[in-house]
């Protein structure tokens, strides 16, 4: 295989991935895709209260994956954002236009159940190395 298009699986050790059987994201060639992060703090091993405060460790998870991919924030071309309450989105907008305002991914928002009704978002980003 060309390093071009080699595969590189990133993970974070929890055992969601070895239960469910995903990665929380690969790396292939200069494209990095990263699985649907909560706000789940794997560090403190909870989940922090509130739209926001998830909405920032969410953040700062999706950053994590890609610094271990060796991408960047800057790197986002797409984001998925799932809640499952709209009206949630709003109170989150100042944290995403802050990691992403100067960025710009194409973004779409989804209303949607999560795996654990405590999660109040996910995030999911694709990256391509520039």
């Amino acid at each position: 295989m060309s390093p071009a298009l080699a595969r590189q699986t990133i993970s974070t050790g929890s055992a969601f991935e070895a239960e469910i059987g995903y990665a929380r994201a690969v790396v292939a060639g200069d494209m990095m895709f990263v699985s649907g992060c909560t706000g789940y703090d794997y560090a403190a091993m909870i989940l922090k209260d509130g739209v926001v405060a998830q909405c920032e460790q969410a953040l700062d998870n999706v950053e994590a994956a890609l610094q271990k991919g060796q991408f960047r924030m800057a790197d986002v071309v797409r984001v998925t954002y799932y809640l499952p309450n709209r009206a949630d989105f709003a109170r989150c907008a100042p944290s995403l236009r802050a990691r992403f305002g100067a960025i710009r991914p194409a973004a779409t928002m989804l209303v949607t159940g999560l795996l654990d009704e405590r999660m109040l978002i996910e995030i999911e980003v694709t990256a391509r190395r520039v």
